[in-house]
């Protein structure tokens, strides 16, 4: 039987690059999905279709990560749709590179809204619905961790904002056997940061492998997380990010 039958996922910001890859690697295991996406509708149904294709039920949510409201109804729909929620991926983020200085307070607010608040309050909706034995797991980053950079001043601090967040929800629910965990990636090569973009020559040199992650290694880690293997993980801060905090 697969790994994660009958059970149902969550996974924000899952029209692209990673939060795709986890979509499509959670119904490989077995899960029903359901992804959030902002803008762009065609991108998230291209997901949904494929999944379906493979003989999995998936959805798509427009919901602004920032947006606290959609946010919980996102949840809510998920539920309606597919009886329950057993799974909740907080991946949805971004990131304004730019030197500190120069960041404007709306750029800031912006990350902050979607990075962290965002987080708070998907989690918090989904505690409502979430059954003993559930799994909530952010995607954070590798600079939440260590910051090796320049540029990435307020992204960082929401990283290390929801490593804290982890390990503090892990003590609360621990007791529901629900486990909270975090994957914080390195540099993995997306639209947002391609292998051959203006900023990876710096990231790529900072790790260990020498070369950029791929989509499918942190959906693997997920996986992982979200599997009956990991039931005794929780409060973690599992870096994926080849060496670069080595």
């Amino acid at each position: 039987m697969s790994k994660l039958a009958n059970k149902v996922a969550l996974v924000t910001g899952g029209s692209r690059g990673i939060g795709a890859a986890i979509a499509k690697r959670l119904a490989a295991d077995g899960a029903s999905v359901a992804i959030t996406y902002a803008k762009d509708a065609d991108a998230a149904e291209a997901v949904v279709k494929a999944i379906g294709f493979a003989g999995r039920k998936a959805i798509a949510i427009q919901a602004d990560a920032a947006n606290v409201e959609a946010v919980k109804s996102a949840v809510e729909k998920t539920v309606a749709a597919f009886g329950r929620l057993d799974v909740l991926v907080n991946n949805a983020g971004t990131a304004i590179p730019k030197a500190f200085e120069e960041a404007t307070q709306e750029e800031m607010d912006r990350v902050v809204d979607i990075n962290v608040r965002g987080v708070f309050a998907t989690t918090q909706a989904a505690l409502k619905h979430m059954k003993d034995g559930g799994r909530i797991i952010m995607v954070g980053s590798a600079v939440g961790e260590r910051a090796v950079a320049p540029g990435l001043v307020p992204y960082a601090a929401t990283k290390g904002a929801v490593k804290m967040f982890t390990q503090a929800l892990a003590r609360e629910v621990g007791n529901r056997g629900i486990t909270v965990n975090n994957i914080q990636p390195g540099p993995i090569d997306t639209d947002l940061n391609p292998a051959s973009g203006d900023w990876a020559v710096p990231q790529k040199a900072a790790t260990a492998l020498n070369r950029y992650g791929h989509v499918e290694e942190i959906a693997a880690m997920v996986a992982f997380v979200a599997g009956p293997e990991s039931s005794y993980i929780t409060g973690a801060n599992l870096t994926v990010d080849g060496g670069m905090n080595a």
